[in-house]
């Protein structure tokens, strides 16, 4: 049977080492979970061992058109749960009526992309585990006061708790790719509203570190038309801010705002 081509523009690596493998498989707690969603499973490394675990709760998302006929030919049973699209177009609550857990290796090129989906639907969305960039991995797990700490590390810690698992060399992959890879779990934590607009809280955060270098009053005060702070984050930076004092942060633009 002959294998899939790894495509250079889709950013596709595939694993090939069937130990670690199994260590991301059953790194999915999926409790409560009703459909399991893997994104981008490639040549079906994880897949069988998802199919054969959940069953009809199982499903694959895959762009790649050679990848999907390679797991129709390889995993016949799976073909009527292999969604042949793209994850980032995809509207998740049409399709799953209930709680998503989410797995994958996902291309390195739009992992951003794909976690900022990913928080756009975090009331579905209860569980993520997903190997990505090393660096990608610790930003999201950092915690405030760090270089590595950024947009990413706020508002997925805003409504997820982060567990850094494991580090994958890049040897475990074909073709290898040039930087280590990294296998994290998101879990939905209890927050149902942050007490702010989440649009706004998202605007905030993103002003904050887009000039991480400069203190927040001159960062806000570019974004939002000359706003200015109160004293309490006047002279601080973003990496130094955790979720609730941008949530803070967020309520106090507004009222100035407003």
């Amino acid at each position: 049977m002959p294998e899939v081509r790894p495509k250079k523009h889709l950013g596709q690596h595939f694993l090939n080492d069937k130990r670690v493998a199994q260590r991301i498989v059953d790194s999915l707690l999926a409790d409560g979970c009703q459909y399991i969603i893997e994104i981008g499973p490639g040549m079906g490394v994880l897949t069988g061992n998802l199919f054969q675990r959940f069953k009809e709760k199982f499903f694959a998302i895959e762009v790649d058109t050679e990848s999907v006929g390679y797991l129709q030919r390889n995993i016949p049973d799976l073909s009527p749960n292999i969604i042949d699209g793209d994850f980032l177009e995809i509207d998740l609550s049409s399709r799953f009526n209930g709680s998503v857990a989410i797995i994958g290796n996902l291309p390195y090129n739009i992992s951003s992309q794909i976690f900022f989906r990913i928080i756009e639907n975090r009331e579905r969305i209860s569980e993520v585990v997903a190997m990505v960039q090393r660096e990608v991995a610790r930003r999201i797990a950092e915690k405030p006061g760090t270089r590595t700490y950024g947009i990413l590390s706020v508002l997925l810690q805003a409504f997820y708790n982060i567990n850094y698992l494991f580090t994958v060399s890049e040897g475990c992959f074909t073709p290898p790719p040039k930087v280590k890879s990294a296998v994290i779990r998101l879990t939905r934590n209890s927050v149902a509203e942050l007490g702010c607009s989440y649009p706004m809280f998202e605007r905030v955060v993103k002003a904050a570190f887009n000039q991480r270098r400069k203190t927040l009053r001159n960062s806000i005060r570019a974004a939002f038309s000359g706003v200015e702070i109160g004293e309490k984050y006047a002279l601080r930076r973003a990496e130094e801010l955790g979720v609730e004092q941008f949530v803070e942060l967020t309520l106090e633009v507004e009222r100035l705002l407003a």
